[in-house]
């Protein structure tokens, strides 16, 4: 057992925290988050000095842990696992929480004196739009983050997706676990070239490189058609894939030019960007022709669909695979916003996939099974 030796200065330090825990109950309840997660802050960076210099034994945690559930029964946070938490949290961001980290770091080292209030002080002084983000986002998403992610640009990059979409908790597992962080932006397009800032900016960030529809299987002969139904099928999936601001306008969408009629895979608007999208799918490699195609649907939906309050149209192509290099060069002299990705699902042999029931099959023998049964 870990011998734990409390004097007259854990004493002092444990009021001040009893304190700071009532100043933050009178200005809001706990519940709170944005109290919740400037009292953790704070709380951290105490941790982590009190840590470094007090002769108060390897467990004092499990001691603060004790006294602070014994004050204040009602709060959940004071486990000596969530205080632990606290600590790994803070070390995390202690690069971004100090407003002067070699300085902050030199007085750890050299000198005792003051230092929470100093480091408490730059905390509060600290104008920095990452920590005011940190504080719009629930303590469960914050551990998923760092136990999840190794960097702080990283992270904070999570953290501002999860107040710009409203993530749940499973939502920023997913996106996580399929490298969001990586694949945002990734794409190659013209946008730069074609579209004005700041529209050239979002329009980039909303492309991804490669989409992850592993929520899809397809046989190894699928076709166009099989995987353009598959994501309709799964809509709601698909959006959430695509990010915020996508509405759903439907597949094979009709386009009349002269007497022919032509049918664009997907069609969807973008409401933050304020235009239409057409998404056209290749259930193969990249190929040049497909850039004429679908420059031919954006300008049949900027003839005939788009109204005057809308921005030009973007078109996304999505194929199985692509030479970046060739994508470039494809789109080196068109003047319609295109972007180029591939994307991922999972591809099951077909003699694998044949195996399986189909859902009518399926259907009709649950109808069967009913049907006998009375």
């Amino acid at each position: 057992m870990n011998k734990i030796i409390l004097d007259k200065d854990y004493s002092i330090w444990l009021s001040q925290i009893k304190e700071k825990v009532r100043l933050s109950q009178i200005k809001a309840s706990l519940s709170i988050n944005k109290e919740l997660i400037s009292l953790y802050i704070n709380l951290g960076v105490q941790i982590l000095e009190k840590q470094e210099y007090a002769k108060w034994g390897e467990n004092f945690l499990g001691q603060l842990s004790k006294d602070l559930r014994s004050e204040f029964p009602d709060i959940s946070g004071f486990s000596k696992r969530n205080l632990e938490l606290i600590r790994q949290w803070t070390t995390f961001y202690l690069p971004l929480l100090l407003q002067n980290t070699k300085q902050a770091v030199s007085q750890i080292h050299e000198s005792n004196t003051q230092i929470t209030k100093q480091l408490v002080s730059q905390l509060q002084i600290a104008d920095n739009k990452s920590i005011d983000a940190m504080l719009n986002i629930p303590w469960g998403h914050h551990i998923l983050i760092i136990q999840k992610i190794k960097n702080t640009d990283e992270a904070l990059f999570y953290v501002a997706e999860t107040i710009e979409n409203n993530w749940s908790r499973s939502i920023l597992e997913y996106q996580i676990e399929t490298n969001l962080y990586k694949r945002q932006g990734a794409a190659i397009s013209n946008f730069k070239n074609v579209l004005p800032l700041p529209q050239s900016d979002l329009a980039n960030e909303l492309l991804k490189d490669p989409y992850n529809f592993e929520f899809i299987s397809l046989g190894e002969k699928a076709k166009e058609k099989e995987l353009e139904q598959k994501l309709v099928q799964q809509i709601s999936k698909f959006l959430l894939e695509l990010g915020k601001g996508f509405a759903y306008m439907g597949q094979q969408f009709q386009l009349k030019v002269g007497n022919k009629e032509y049918r664009t895979d997907l069609l969807f608007y973008h409401t933050k960007l304020k235009c239409y999208v057409v998404i056209e799918l290749k259930y193969k490699e990249f190929e040049p022709e497909f850039i004429g195609k679908l420059n031919f649907y954006i300008s049949a939906i900027d003839q005939l669909v788009k109204d005057e309050a809308d921005n030009a149209t973007i078109g996304i192509l999505l194929c199985k695979n692509k030479d970046n290099y060739e994508v470039e060069f494809a789109l080196r002299d068109i003047n319609k916003p295109i972007g180029v990705s591939e994307y991922r699902y999972k591809e099951l042999p077909d003699t694998i996939k044949q195996a399986f029931p189909t859902l009518k099959q399926l259907t009709e023998e649950l109808k069967s099974i009913e049907t006998n049964e009375q």
